[in-house]
């Protein structure tokens, strides 16, 4: 039997991380994937982004379940856009729940 490989199965669309990874220069690099471990070798290896290359060590600081492939574009693409402070906030608070944390971080600037 022939398996169709041209569409990948619900679990792998929706097995979906978020990782940031550490510089050598202390900056923070976002990233999505369905394996983190891999792509953190890879990046390891000079084989990943091309935005790492010759910034090693690196350092995985932070990875998180967000789901589909279409929410950690999304998700992914809100924390690019925060200042390094509140990624650094990130870092050491460790959400489970990425989604939500970002929601809350939402809520408290709209207070300020």
């Amino acid at each position: 039997m022939i398996k169709n490989t041209s569409k990948k199965s619900e679990d792998q669309q929706s097995n979906w991380y978020l990782y940031l990874v550490r510089e050598k220069n202390n900056a923070l690099y976002c990233g999505i994937t369905t394996d983190v471990q891999r792509r953190f070798e890879q990046h390891k290896a000079g084989t990943g982004a091309k935005a790492l290359k010759g910034k090693t060590p690196l350092i995985l600081a932070f990875s998180c379940f967000v789901g589909s492939r279409s929410t950690a574009s999304q998700v992914e693409y809100q924390i690019k856009k925060l200042n390094k402070k509140v990624k650094e906030r990130l870092v050491i608070d460790q959400p489970d729940n990425l989604i939500d944390y970002l929601a809350n971080y939402k809520l408290l600037k709209c207070e300020e």
